[in-house]
C-alpha cells in the first residue's frame, strides 16, 4: 500500500491527484501547517529528515521530492501512461517541464511571496521580481499556446508538477494577463481525478 504523508495545503495535492489519475489504491496520513508560521510540523522528520511534505511510502521504499516522486509513481504505476516515450522529440519536451516546474517557474513565485511579507522594506526589489514574473509566465503562456497540455496532446508528469506552480500564481494574484495559463489551470480543476484528489486531501487553499 502507498502511504502519501500529506501536509495541507501544499505541493503534496499534486500526488493525490496523481494517483487518482493512475487508479491506484493509496492512504494518506495528514499534517497541519501551524497555525502561526505556516510551516510543517516537527513530525514530518520522522518520516524523512528535510521534514517536508510531500513524501511517500511504498513498501520499503520511501520517496521524497515532487518530482522524483511523481517519476517514480508514473514508471512504477503508468502503465504507458503520463509519459512519453523516450525515443519521441516529446520526451524532451517533457524532460524540460518537468524541471522547469520547480526549476524556474516556482522562483518568481517564491519571491513573490517573500516580498509580500517584507512590505515596504522590499518595494526596490519590484521591478526586477515584475521582471521575472513576466519573463517565465510570459514564456509558459506562449508556449501553451491554445493546446490542453504541455506536452503533446495527452496529459503528463509535467502537467502535474506545472500545475502547482500556476495555482501559486494564481494565489498571488500573478497570472493576471496570461489568458491561456488561466484556461488551462481551469481544465486541469475539471478533471475528475483531481476533484476526487481534494475530496481525500481536505481544503486546498494556497491563498492561506
Amino acid at each position: 500500500m502507498i502511504t502519501v504523508h500529506h501536509l495541507n495545503n501544499s505541493r503534496s495535492q499534486r500526488i493525490l491527484w496523481l494517483l487518482e489519475e493512475l487508479g491506484v489504491d493509496y492512504e494518506i496520513v495528514s499534517y497541519q501547517r501551524d497555525a502561526t508560521t505556516s510551516l510543517a510540523p516537527e513530525s514530518l522528520k520522522e518520516v524523512h529528515p528535510l521534514g517536508k511534505s510531500p513524501v511517500v511510502t511504498d513498501g520499503d521504499r520511501t520517496v521524497a521530492e515532487s518530482g522524483a516522486i511523481v517519476e517514480y509513481l508514473i514508471r512504477k504505476y503508468g502503465r504507458d501512461r503520463l509519459m512519453p516515450n523516450e525515443d519521441t522529440p516529446e520526451f524532451i519536451s517533457y524532460l524540460h517541464w518537468m524541471h522547469y516546474a520547480e526549476g524556474s517557474a516556482m522562483l518568481p513565485v517564491m519571491l513573490s511571496l517573500y516580498l509580500m511579507r517584507l512590505g515596504e522594506a522590499g518595494k526596490p526589489l519590484h521591478p526586477r521580481i515584475e521582471s521575472e514574473v513576466a519573463n517565465h509566465f510570459g514564456y509558459m503562456n506562449d508556449a501553451l499556446g491554445q493546446r490542453d497540455f504541455f506536452v503533446g496532446n495527452a496529459l503528463s508528469g509535467a502537467d502535474f508538477q506545472l500545475t502547482f506552480a500556476l495555482e501559486a500564481a494564481k494565489s498571488l494574484g500573478l497570472l493576471s494577463g496570461f489568458e491561456n495559463l488561466v484556461r488551462y489551470l481551469g481544465k486541469m480543476h475539471e478533471r475528475p481525478a483531481y476533484r476526487r484528489g481534494i475530496e481525500r486531501g481536505g481544503q486546498y487553499d494556497l491563498g492561506q
